[in-house]
Formats: C-alpha cells, structure tokens, sequence
C-alpha cells in the first residue's frame, strides 16, 4: 500500500498512519488559502515539487481545507510528468470550480485550465449540487475547456438548461439524485479503463457525512467510495481536500471574496475539533479505498 503524503497548510490532517508529512512555511496559510496571484502559484508549485517525495513514493495526498483544492493542479502536473500515456482526471466536488478569474488562480477557478493541458485526456467534475453551475452564474464560467470537448459536469438537482440552450448540454449531464448520478458515472467508469487521478474535494458529501468550510452537497459516504471502487486498479493519483480549519484572512479582496462565496460561519473551537475527529474517521475509509484503488 503506498503511504499517504499530507500537505499540512493549515493544521487541519490529524495523523494518518504512514503518513510521510513535509515540513511546509506556514505562511502559506495566507498567501495560498482560497486564492493568490499566477506568479506566486507558480512559485509555491516549485517549491511543494521539490519538498514532496517522488511520484511512485507516495499515495493519495491530503491537503486540509478545500480552500486549498487548487493545489490539486500542481500535483496532477506532477503526475501527469511521470506517466507515459494521457490521464483522466475525475475530481468529486459540490462546485464545479472553473469560474474566470484573469488575476491568478483560485479554489474556484483551476479545473478549466487544468483541461486544457494536452497529456489530460478528459475531466469530470462529478457530484455537484451547487447552484454555481445554475443559469444565474452561468456568465461567471471559463467555458473554453467545455467547448473543446474536454471538461463534463455531473449535477443532481441543478437546472443546466442554459448549456442546452448553448448547444453544450452533452457536457452538462443533470441527474434527479446523487444516486442516480453515482450510477450512471460508475458505468461510465466501467466502459473506458483509462489511467485515473482521482481528486476528492468532501464538500460533495452531504452534512451528515462530514463537515467542511463550504456549502456541501448531497453525495453519501457510499455513493463516493462506490465511484473510487469503480476506478479499481486505474488510479495513478489522488488527492483529498475538505478538512474544516479556522482562518480570518489579512488580505482585503480574500475577505470579501469569501464573503461573496458565503464563508460566513465562525464555529467555535471545540466545534472545529469535534469536526476534524469525523473527518479524520473518513480519511481513514476514503485512504484505505484509494490504496486499494491504486494502479498496480
């Protein structure tokens, strides 16, 4: 079994067992969390290659808060790096994280461009009950990867008709339920065998499953480990983001941004604790499953 790697930018992974954990400068907690500008993504990506060990090393990697889930591109570059063929890459999110935004790179905004990477054969956001992917945010989208046949949306409950109305709707695949969704993704996983990185951003996971710093969706812990068994011997990659954490940002625009996104809910202490022993409990199943998962 290969041994988890957490990234620890926030404090919020408990010790998992195995576990190889990087020394990180902690000042990352600010300037990475939810957004930053290109240049110094790039620079912090550099930097995070070079501290983690090698690709064949490790297993799935944790990375806290999904207000760190843009992270997952570097890593998919790194895999991407050191696999021979093209890669799927499915990520499991209640957002579907390819809003526009020309001033760097964000939580929200990282999967269109990560698309369009030719070694990525397709991506998948699956899960999503968001109202980020409805016709009233439907102008906020960076719609390139989606044009280029590259990028397919899953979504349970939300009107994607305005895709439709676009001539895009092959790529905006609507379902009743999350367990209608779940099967039909699983099938379709079953039909192509295409190497997998898989990125689990716990936010797609109803409240009751675990608790995260976003608005969550609707997944249960079994539809989300039916679809990591569907990718059985196919997974190159992994990632899991979602922890909870508390972070009062310095920054004016991260503020008001997160406050735009509904980042409004302060849980005291003992609370957050409480939440990061349930996720803890999960990222044992969601760890165990992945390795299992792993391409041999």
């Amino acid at each position: 079994m290969r041994p988890p790697l957490v990234l620890d930018m926030d404090g919020s992974v408990l010790p998992l067992p195995g576990e190889y954990r990087p020394p990180l400068p902690w000042a990352w907690s600010e300037t990475l969390r939810f957004g930053c500008g290109a240049k110094t993504f790039r620079r912090a990506s550099a930097v995070l290659t070079r501290l983690i060990p090698p690709y064949q090393a490790h297993g799935p990697v944790l990375m806290g808060s999904g207000d760190f889930h843009h992270l997952s591109w570097p890593l998919i570059l790194r895999c991407l790096e050191q696999t021979e063929t093209p890669v799927r890459v499915v990520v499991l999110d209640n957002h579907p994280d390819s809003m526009a935004f020309p001033w760097g790179v964000h939580c929200g905004s990282w999967i269109g461009r990560m698309a369009m990477d030719p070694r990525v054969s397709e991506v998948h956001v699956v899960g999503v009950t968001s109202e980020d992917l409805g016709g009233a945010h439907a102008w906020e989208h960076d719609l390139r990867a989606v044009k280029a046949g590259k990028a397919t949306y899953w979504s349970a409950g939300v009107d994607v008709g305005w895709a439709h109305r676009r001539g895009l709707g092959e790529r905006f695949r609507s379902f009743a339920d999350t367990g209608a969704l779940t099967a039909a993704f699983s099938r379709y996983l079953g039909d192509d065998p295409a190497p997998t990185y898989l990125s689990i951003d716990k936010d797609v996971f109803a409240p009751d499953v675990v608790r995260t710093n976003w608005d969550q969706g609707r997944m249960t812990a079994g539809q989300g480990l039916d679809i990591v068994a569907a990718l059985n011997g196919r997974l190159v990659g992994a990632d899991i983001t979602g922890e909870v954490s508390l972070h009062r940002y310095r920054t004016w625009w991260k503020r008001w941004l997160s406050r735009m996104d509904g980042q409004t809910e302060e849980p005291s202490a003992e609370i957050v604790a409480r939440w990061q022993r349930e996720n803890h409990t999960f990222n044992l199943e969601l760890v165990q499953a992945l390795q299992a998962a792993w391409r041999a």
